[in-house]
């Protein structure tokens, strides 16, 4: 299984991949923005994509709905500090899977990848 965080903090990639190890996924991808992300998945098939929002270049709102846009079925999990109400239904109505909000529980961050990789397991 092949992951990509996409986060432009060098720590909070390097949380978000040990999160996803500890989930069973060892391939873990990085970038950086959301025009990094876009461009990654345009060559690179993912079983997860952990999606900052607010980034340099492009924001991972936009990264979601560009990448939903090229037919991508990816699960994507919003992982940012964004917590209002209508930035999480905004990011669920542009695509996103589900939504993580920073700072988080290292336990929880783990359960929730595993329940996004499940329900992707059982709809393929």
């Amino acid at each position: 299984m092949r992951a990509l965080v996409v986060d432009d903090s060098a720590v909070m990639r390097k949380m978000l991949t040990t999160a996803l190890e500890r989930a069973g996924i060892q391939e873990v991808d990085h970038a950086k923005d959301g025009q990094e992300a876009v461009d990654a998945c345009k060559t690179t098939d993912f079983e997860i994509i952990l999606m900052d929002w607010n980034m340099p270049n492009m924001l991972g709102i936009d990264a979601v709905r560009e990448i939903r846009g090229s037919g991508k079925s990816t699960p994507i999990v919003m992982v940012t500090t964004e917590a209002e109400r209508k930035r999480v239904i905004e990011a669920l109505q542009a695509g996103a899977n589900n939504y993580i909000i920073k700072p988080f529980d290292a336990n929880t961050i783990v359960e929730k990848i595993k329940v996004v990789i499940d329900k992707a397991k059982m709809v393929t």
